[in-house]
């Protein structure tokens, strides 16, 4: 067996299973790139679900009782966060541009009562996200894509002697966000960004 041969038959092996790997990244889809998620646990599965909870609390009237049934009950549910009397000073006046005449009647009479005066701050939250694209130019880091989607509600509830006297809420009904990363020269970006740190110093 001449030498030309045997070259051929040493790197016909690893070149042939590099191919059969090829074909097997290329012919799947983007199912096999990585996925997470993120979730704060409550009793909500929508931002649907948590604001018509929200839309239930009726000023002066729902107690820390029915709260408990809404879903607001730090005690029954995760991740409610009890606020004293001094973190909701902070919360509507984070400086001291923020007086106290422009904070909201309910809660300054509230505040008078110390103690007494304390505040529920709910952040469910669903968070997903997954790559996506070309698998072979994703794992090779040519272009990564990313989709992330889902929802966050905060709701904030000041209660005075074990009543709500005030209530505001924020939050993103429907995550959409699409993010796309290119490096041209691909798994060598990070290594020549290195070089020319490694140059530079």
């Amino acid at each position: 067996m001449n030498k030309a041969v045997k070259i051929r038959q040493t790197y016909w092996v690893p070149l042939s299973l590099l191919v059969v790997l090829m074909a097997i990244v290329l012919s799947s889809c983007s199912s096999g790139l990585p996925k997470g998620g993120a979730k704060t646990k409550s009793q909500w599965n929508s931002f649907e679900e948590a604001k018509a909870s929200y839309d239930s609390i009726i000023l002066n009237e729902t107690t820390t009782d029915d709260l408990q049934d809404l879903g607001f009950d730090p005690y029954s549910a995760p991740n409610v966060r009890i606020l004293s009397y001094l973190d909701i000073i902070q919360k509507f006046s984070p400086n001291s541009s923020v007086t106290n005449d422009e904070l909201p009647p309910s809660v300054r009479t509230c505040l008078k009562s110390r103690e007494k005066c304390l505040a529920y701050e709910a952040t469910p939250s669903v968070s997903n996200s997954k790559r996506v694209g070309n698998v072979v130019l994703d794992l090779l880091k040519f272009k990564r894509e990313r989709i992330r989607n889902g929802w966050n509600f905060n709701a904030l509830i000041v209660i005075d002697h074990n009543t709500v006297v005030y209530k505001i809420w924020s939050g993103v009904p429907l995550i959409d966000e699409e993010e796309t990363r290119r490096n041209p020269l691909g798994p060598l970006q990070d290594s020549v960004g290195t070089a020319v740190r490694s140059g530079a110093e």
